[in-house]
């Protein structure tokens, strides 16, 4: 009896330190939940329920920056010469890369055709010559000769005279010579082709014999967007790299401007002047350009992303007496950080730094200061 007496007490015991136990664990459980329930409650509701809003100061500054085009080199002169008329090219004393000067042959070709018809047209000439100074001579004694056969007669010779200035003019054709100085850069033809005008003739290529182009001086046109195309500067230098040269930097003046925009592209060609002398720039070559980008007066700016756009608006955010304005933008020039903007703003407002439609007019907002990086 004594033996199961104590081994129930025993029982007894662990039973009742189970249950103190269980109770004890399920209290801290509920006291836990209880606090992590209580802090994100807190987490979720500010303390005051006025949205808080970084604010920055609209700037005043006059733009005097560059920004990086693309360009494309261009000759200064260039022109594809081609035959006046049908013949066979007899000498031709130019090849790719060749240089020459104004003036010089470059070219002589053979018609045979077109001497035999100048032979003719100059016998024509001799007899009917001779023809009105017989009627001349004859014309002296009254009656012999009909005034009207002497005029037909001196009117024939000029007709003759005529035809042999045109036959000799044509000849003249045959032999083609530089118009400008300059560089050969293609060459389409060897002696013994048959060549002629384009597309006509029975030439089997509407190809030009040669292209000539003046490279000492070239022509960098520069296709400029149309938000910059309002402060162009001429004569101004504008320094441009190109990828054959590394490192080193080129220069040119803006010469000519187009004035009009290309509706496609949004752009608006604009040449400038380089002296290439040296002959180490080439035609076709897309160079680096930093344009420059300047205005007349101090205009205003923001931070890029305090710009609000949507599909019926675009503004910034004032915020004036802690209260919330859209105030209605339009944006010029954009550099890295900031853009420009012109609309209803004063250097010295406050703007969001970040704005969003979803702070309404009206809104009372808290400022805060754009924390300095």
């Amino acid at each position: 009896m004594k033996l199961w007496f104590i081994v129930g007490g025993f029982l007894a015991m662990v039973m009742v330190t189970g249950l103190v136990l269980f109770f004890a664990q399920r209290d801290v459980g509920t006291m836990e939940k209880g606090t992590v329930s209580h802090h994100v409650s807190a987490a979720a509701v500010p303390s005051h329920g006025i949205p808080q809003v970084t604010v920055v100061s609209v700037e005043e500054r006059q733009p005097h920056e560059t920004i990086r085009l693309p360009g494309e080199l261009l000759p200064y002169l260039s022109v594809d010469l081609y035959p006046k008329v049908t013949g066979i090219l007899q000498w031709i004393g130019v090849d790719r890369g060749s240089t020459v000067k104004r003036g010089q042959v470059l070219v002589r070709l053979i018609a045979p055709e077109l001497s035999a018809q100048r032979a003719e047209a100059e016998a024509k000439l001799r007899a009917d010559h001779i023809t009105y100074e017989r009627l001349t001579t004859a014309a002296a004694t009254p009656g012999v000769i009909a005034p009207n056969d002497l005029e037909i007669a001196k009117r024939t010779v000029e007709a003759d005279r005529a035809r042999v200035r045109s036959l000799k003019e044509l000849e003249s054709y045959l032999t083609i010579t530089a118009p400008f100085a300059g560089v050969i850069t293609t060459r389409n033809v060897h002696p013994g082709a048959l060549v002629g005008p384009t597309g006509g003739g029975g030439v089997a290529t509407n190809a030009p014999l040669i292209r000539l182009e003046q490279t000492d001086h070239l022509r960098l046109m520069v296709p400029v967007p149309e938000a910059y195309a309002g402060e162009i500067v001429l004569g101004q230098q504008v320094a441009f790299t190109v990828p054959a040269f590394p490192g080193q930097t080129f220069h040119g003046a803006i010469t000519r401007v187009a004035h009009s925009i290309d509706v496609k592209t949004r752009t608006m060609p604009v040449e400038l002047d380089v002296d290439n002398t040296s002959s180490q720039l080439t035609s076709g070559m897309f160079p680096h350009v930093d344009w420059p980008v300047r205005r007349s007066k101090p205009t205003l700016f923001v931070p890029t992303k305090a710009v609000v756009t949507t599909t019926e608006l675009t503004f910034v955010i004032r915020i004036r007496n802690n209260t919330v304005e859209w105030v209605k933008v339009q944006k010029g020039h954009a550099f890295t950080d900031t853009v420009e903007v012109f609309g209803d703003l004063q250097p010295g407002d406050e703007v969001a730094a970040r704005g969003t439609d979803e702070l309404r007019p009206g809104t009372t907002v808290a400022m805060m200061p754009l924390p300095h990086p």
